[in-house]
């Protein structure tokens, strides 16, 4: 936690820059453009081979070797189909039923995206951190928290950007400094729980 949380404090401070033409570059409008797409992207490449380092040694902060239970290739690749069928029905499902719901009540498209479509995403993210946290394995359900924060920020936004320029529209400091000022909640919550007795 001491090296992945900090990744997620920079990955916000990052998108802050990125989303601040009208404070840094006097701009009319904030947009997070091309060039800024490709820096996420390469955020992201450098979060990746970290990643991959770590993966390759094979070894956790106690310095044990991690065992992984085996399981038959045919019953993990009919897991994954399952899992990501489920995920993309339920999770269109979800939105859909929010975003009409929230504009039959007249609340912004802004606060659909930071709220609703922003929870019914994570909803798999939820139920495999509880899993894990059921588990005993609290390891899984903080990293799935910093890994889909950095993938979501780093990978997802870069590529989207980089496709095609994205207007932030009504999201504005406020929005990203919660963002960052959250990032920084997390690490300090996990840094006086990893010191408590």
């Amino acid at each position: 936690m001491s090296k992945e949380i900090p990744l997620v404090i920079l990955s916000s401070l990052v998108l802050f820059v990125c989303a601040n033409d009208t404070m840094l570059n006097g701009e009319a409008v904030n947009v997070i453009g091309r060039s800024d797409g490709l820096v996420l992207l390469a955020f992201f490449l450098i979060f990746m081979r970290y990643t991959f380092a770590i993966a390759r040694n094979g070894v956790d902060e106690a310095g044990e070797e991690q065992k992984i239970k085996g399981m038959p290739v045919w019953k993990s690749v009919l897991y994954i189909a399952g899992g990501l069928a489920g995920l993309i029905f339920g999770g269109q499902f979800f939105v859909e039923g929010a975003s009409g719901l929230a504009r039959s009540w007249g609340v912004s498209e802004s606060v659909i995206g930071l709220t609703l479509v922003a929870g019914g995403t994570s909803l798999p993210e939820l139920a495999t951190s509880i899993t894990a946290a059921l588990k005993k394995n609290p390891g899984i359900a903080i990293g799935n928290v910093i890994g889909s924060n950095l993938f979501n920020i780093f990978f997802v936004l870069g590529c989207s950007a980089t496709v095609s320029p994205l207007p932030m529209g009504n999201i504005n400091n406020l929005d990203l400094g919660v963002l960052v000022a959250s990032s920084l909640l997390l690490w300090l919550v996990a840094g006086f729980s990893v010191n408590a007795p």
